[in-house]
């Protein structure tokens, strides 16, 4: 089976997060209905992420969830996962723990595991309100590797 990864980046705080939903959900139901088969990469540092993630996790559960999964990629071990376990594995289909960031510095390891969800994408989904942190960081990696990018803008 083929499998289509997209990853999904955005700043920690959203200004206009309907707008971001709707173009989010337009995108996720295209890409359930076109390809075989989507693993969706997802943080879970800010807005946009739970954001994305609910909005995937929504798509998933109302028009088909056979031909996707939705993955939580972690820079390292977390406290919050470590407590609540269960009802992370219950809301995601697999958690990861990316092994090039979890021994490093905390800070840098967030960037090193955005450039590794960068590496196993074939589309990578970016909403930068502006250029500066770690969503635009990733979005000038991804440009430099050649991935292809998808734009949400909070002014649509």
């Amino acid at each position: 089976m083929e499998i289509y990864t997209v990853s999904l980046f955005g700043h920690r705080r959203l200004d206009s997060p309907i707008q971001i939903e709707k173009q989010l959900e337009k995108l996720i139901l295209e890409l359930l209905s076109s390809k075989p088969y989507v693993e969706f990469l997802v943080g879970r540092d800010g807005d946009f992420d739970l954001l994305a993630a609910s909005v995937i996790h929504r798509c998933r559960r109302i028009f088909r969830a056979d031909n996707s999964s939705l993955v939580w990629v972690m820079p390292y071990l977390t406290a919050e996962y470590r407590d609540r376990e269960e009802a992370f594995r219950e809301y995601y289909n697999e958690i990861e723990i990316c092994e090039e960031a979890a021994g490093k510095h905390f800070k840098a390891a967030f960037q090193i595991r955005n450039r590794c969800m960068i590496d196993r994408s074939d589309l990578a989904v970016f909403c930068v309100q502006h250029k500066s942190g770690g969503a635009w960081r990733t979005l000038e990696y991804a440009r430099k590797r050649g991935t292809p990018v998808w734009y949400i803008s909070p002014a649509d």
